[in-house]
């Protein structure tokens, strides 16, 4: 059976953090999810939209997400980073993921973006070999940086 995948609209919000925490017990962090369904409305269907987000439903539920946002590379140009594609632990295995993940690729390419790039844990050895299949390029060697509200403003006590 085929999913419909569709651009997500305002009502799907709590699917889609359901889903985002979901994901986050599967990465062992079930604590790190600090937005709200109310948070998914405001940065993705508010006046602002901070990202974008496929949807694949099977009868009429949503199992999955691709949940994008737009970056700016400067050596390729327009890009999308892939922050989530996420499918439900009872639907995996059927193709729905591939589904997804080909039409955030459609999609993509026909926004004429130069690059799409996401991240993928080293020990989700099934996520790194499907996208290895896929043709994409695991990088190695690039590390993963990130710096949080507290540390910002350690930081910049500093400086």
């Amino acid at each position: 059976m085929n999913a419909t995948i569709r651009p997500a609209i305002a009502s799907d919000s709590k699917a889609i953090i359901t889903l985002i925490k979901e994901l986050a017990l599967f990465e062992k962090e079930p604590e790190s999810v600090a937005l709200t369904e109310a948070n998914i409305k405001e940065y993705g269907f508010g006046k602002k939209p901070l990202f974008e987000c496929l949807v694949a439903e099977v009868d009429n539920q949503v199992i999955g997400i691709a949940l994008f946002y737009s970056r700016f590379s400067t050596w390729k140009g327009p890009t999308f980073h892939l922050e989530d594609l996420i499918v439900t632990e009872n639907y995996k295995g059927r193709g729905y993921g591939t589904q997804l993940y080909s039409a955030f690729i459609n999609y993509s390419y026909k926004k004429g973006v130069q690059r799409i790039e996401w991240n993928v844990l080293d020990w989700n050895i099934p996520a790194v070999k499907f996208y290895e299949k896929s043709g994409a390029n695991v990088l190695q060697g690039w590390c993963t940086v990130q710096m949080d509200t507290d540390t910002m403003k350690s930081y910049l006590a500093k400086y």
